[in-house]
């Protein structure tokens, strides 16, 4: 019989070199050197009030490497990144054999807010140093994430105050029931359902009428006009995707086109793109140029933004939503929408309209005339009404025709109480009386040279959210308020910097 050596995989103490565990060229590598050598962490001492008396702390820079290197390889949860400090022989080496307890690296996370600004703008001074940053075009992008906020704790303070009535309506009714049954023989274990049930509907009502009387005033949009609140986090946001309504924040990036670094990152509670452009504008006019190109899609594209730019004398190319349809190279787009995802498809079928629309009423715009479906003509009530900037010339039935008309449940949405029947037919916009910059964009954006510079907008900054996304596993925000989904946010940003550093030969 053959003879085979013995194979012993029993737990044993083996001597490891944990400065060796870093090589050169390796993302961890980088961040070790950057963190120890560049990087000026003196502004977290005054964290602390340990000089004299307390225990020591763990050093702020332990803290940072292990934080980031644990986010470029996806892995978030505090509790997680505490295992892997334990486990993982990179994780120790950047810890120094530590293994800090979970609340330390949570703790250290949420309160980054004062310091993670300068740290960004330092990593950036880095790669501006390697020749990493091209400042010939910044595109801007954003992504929207779910948020650690529960969607169906959504609404205005109306919602809030109906559901807080029916809960207690509905504790009462519970409770003058469990009155009367109180002579009738019950089983205990239903009798103790309903006082738990009970019980938690009037400690849920209590909560929204306490969340009530801290929030006195509806919460307020980018334009002036009340928005839902959400009494999880309040200043996150319902936001449409692609899969969906969400409740989070949207993540803004500004992308240098030369090596694919970040410049500027932000995260804001609110699904309105066009709210985010002149804040991210202003944020990156430090970092560039007089030339700079600033670059966006039709998220951002607003006739205010579009003035704001040219009164600015700030270059940029930001599409429109009718762009795609004008450029031939988008003329194939449509055949794309027959083939559904299997997993998610969001179409909706197409409802047959149960009213007359505007198209059903015949409108001579060379006679000014306008017949009903019944056949009944409308007299012209206006010729130059103007309607969210549009020019619109309105017609309204007469009181003879459309009183008796039998087809009144058909043309009007509420016969009962409506006389006559009005329409209204566009014209066009009103003429401005200064520059239309919003057609002066359309048409730069048009020309082959702004078909050729939006076209490189693409190759910028999706790969960067894809990275982001993918490669990093960022799916959602694990904090809750903006200053800290802000802070994650920019620290994974600062992960991507700081790979391109290391694939640029940085501290080799």
């Amino acid at each position: 019989m053959a003879r085979y050596k013995h194979i012993d995989t029993s737990p044993r103490l083996i001597a490891v070199d944990l400065e060796r565990q870093l090589l050169p060229g390796t993302f961890e590598h980088a961040l070790n050197y950057l963190v120890d050598h560049e990087l000026d962490l003196s502004q977290f001492d005054a964290r602390y009030k340990n000089d004299l008396t307390g225990a020591a702390a763990y050093p702020p820079a332990m803290l940072l490497k292990v934080v980031l290197f644990a986010y470029s390889r996806g892995i978030v949860r505090s509790r997680d990144i505490e295992r892997a400090c334990r486990e993982q022989v990179t994780f120790i080496a950047l810890s120094g054999d530590s293994a800090p307890h979970f609340t330390t690296f949570a703790d250290f996370v949420s309160t980054l807010g004062n310091e993670i600004e300068p740290l960004f703008k330092k990593v950036l001074l880095i790669c501006d140093r390697m020749g990493l940053i091209g400042r010939e075009m910044f595109a801007i992008d954003g992504v929207k994430l779910p948020s650690n906020a529960s969607k169906t704790r959504s609404g205005t303070r109306a919602d809030f105050q109906r559901q807080a009535d029916k809960m207690e309506a509905a504790a009462q009714a519970m409770l003058a029931r469990h009155r009367t049954n109180d002579a009738l023989p019950v089983e205990p274990d239903l009798a103790a359902k309903e006082t738990r049930q009970r019980d938690r509907l009037t400690r849920e009502a209590a909560q929204m009428r306490q969340w009530l009387t801290d929030h006195p005033n509806d919460r307020k949009g980018a334009s002036g006009k009340a928005v839902l609140s959400n009494r999880t986090d309040n200043e996150s946001a319902k936001m449409a995707t692609d899969k969906g309504v969400i409740q989070g924040y949207c993540g803004v990036a500004a992308v240098d086109e030369r090596h694919q670094i970040i410049v500027e990152a932000q995260a804001h509670g609110t699904g309105s793109e066009q709210a985010l452009l002149m804040p991210m504008v202003a944020a990156v006019t430090p970092v560039a140029t007089a030339q700079t190109l600033i670059t966006a899609d039709a998220g951002y594209h607003s006739d205010d933004n579009m003035t704001a730019l040219a009164q600015r004398g700030i270059p940029a190319l930001i599409a429109d939503n009718g762009m795609r349809g004008r450029d031939e190279r988008f003329k194939d787009r449509d055949r794309h929408k027959a083939k559904p995802d299997p997993l998610h498809d969001k179409t909706h079928p197409q409802k047959a309209a149960r009213h007359y629309r505007p198209q059903d009423f015949a409108y001579d715009p060379d006679a000014g005339t306008c017949v009903c479906p019944a056949g009944k003509s409308l007299y012209q009530n206006g010729a130059n009404c103007i309607h969210n900037g549009h020019i619109a010339v309105k017609f309204q039935g007469a009181l003879r025709d459309c009183v008796p008309c039998e087809q009144r449940n058909k043309c009007l949405r509420k016969p009962d109480t409506t006389k006559t029947r009005q329409v209204s037919f566009f014209r066009g916009k009103i003429a401005k009386a200064g520059p239309d910059y919003s057609a002066i964009m359309k048409q730069a954006i048009d020309s082959p040279r702004g078909r050729q510079l939006y076209g490189r907008r693409f190759a910028t900054v999706e790969p960067v959210f894809g990275n982001l996304r993918y490669n990093k596993g960022l799916d959602r925000f694990t904090l809750r308020g903006q200053r800290k989904v802000d802070t994650q946010w920019k620290l994974f940003c600062l992960v991507h910097n700081i790979e391109k550093l290391a694939h640029h030969g940085y501290a080799q």
